[in-house]
């Protein structure tokens, strides 16, 4: 194992200090439980927007705390999920008084725990609701969901609710878009090479040089298949079509086409492959009226990409659009 660390047990929280320092016009970060949230927090009259989950997804979740996204975010131990304390402690530090919205990727540990911060949440009088997401088409069950598994459509989720709380939306209608945008995106990733979890010190899995993995999860969780490797127009088809036929997309249709690196595909890789599913949906009649391309959802250094698609309208649109100041999205 080949890393930039020191002692894997101290990953996270010398990690955390690093964000910390680097981005202290938009953040701060509490220890003991860890929490990041935004540099300005609580806002008065403003629903906080919480997400978070295990870390080794960066710049998911963190890196989206700041004006127009996230109120705060809960980084669990690598690949873990965050305890309950930790998410009650990133209510308490940001609810301004209009309630308090947790976005959760569908993993049963998060989804337990940020259900039970909630509750505690609720004996102190605080309206706090939650929404869990789960995009991805690849499995219906895995190795740490019931059901189907959230993934690059949080991204979405966040920055379209983060925009509905800026600009003064009530928690009702922060949940009623939260709610929205997860039965209109759909996600698929595929993966080259395992991501090696600093603890474990190997890799999740194997693949051979001539196989790649379809349908893999941001843990390293196993996919749909293990298939020999492709060229890139074979392997968008891949993921593509089964996102297009789960909503079902349609001839007519207006998307946000997501484009993600799971931590270890270049640049030049990924953009070839945004330009292939750019032309199969011209091919399908489909519109990509808004883009966003590059390693927002990662697994450590896992070669993979995952394709999200939303299904746009002009509100999501607007709100997408809404601007937004966090360390890896700004506009």
């Amino acid at each position: 194992m080949k890393k930039i660390i020191n002692d894997p047990a101290d990953v996270v929280a010398e990690a955390l200090r690093g964000v910390a320092a680097a981005h202290p016009e938009l953040l701060r970060v509490q220890t003991d439980p860890a929490v990041i949230v935004r540099a300005d927090a609580p806002v008065a009259g403003q629903v906080a927007v919480i997400s978070g989950g295990g870390s080794g997804h960066e710049p998911l979740h963190g890196g989206f705390v700041g004006a127009g996204m996230l109120a705060a975010a809960v980084p669990g131990a690598v690949f873990t999920s965050p305890t309950p304390d930790a998410v009650q402690a990133a209510i308490t530090a940001t609810h301004g008084g209009a309630g308090a919205l947790l976005l959760v990727k569908n993993y049963t540990g998060d989804v337990l725990n940020f259900e039970t911060a909630a509750e505690l949440a609720g004996i102190e009088d605080i309206d706090v609701r939650s929404v869990v997401i789960d995009d991805d088409v690849a499995v219906k069950d895995s190795t740490h969901t019931a059901g189907r598994r959230g993934v690059g459509g949080t991204v979405m989720v966040e920055k379209i609710v983060g925009a509905a709380a800026a600009r003064g939306d009530g928690l009702d209608k922060c949940e009623e878009l939260a709610r929205k945008v997860v039965s209109q995106v759909r996600s698929m990733g595929m993966a080259l090479s395992a991501p090696t979890v600093p603890h474990a010190g190997q890799p999740s899995f194997e693949l051979a040089d001539d196989e790649m993995e379809i349908g893999i999860g941001i843990h390293g969780e196993p996919g749909r298949a293990r298939v020999p490797m492709g060229t890139a127009d074979e392997i968008v088809a891949q993921l593509l079509d089964p996102i297009l036929e789960d909503l079902p997309f349609a001839e007519g249709d207006e998307v946000l086409l997501f484009t993600n690196s799971m931590g270890g595909t270049p640049q030049l890789e990924l953009y070839l492959a945004h330009g292939v599913a750019e032309r199969l949906l011209a091919e399908r009649g489909i519109t990509v009226r808004r883009r966003l391309v590059g390693p927002y959802v990662t697994s450590l250094e896992m070669q993979g990409m995952t394709l999200t698609l939303l299904k746009l309208d002009d509100e999501l649109t607007e709100l997408w659009d809404a601007p937004v100041h966090t360390a890896a999205l700004h506009w």
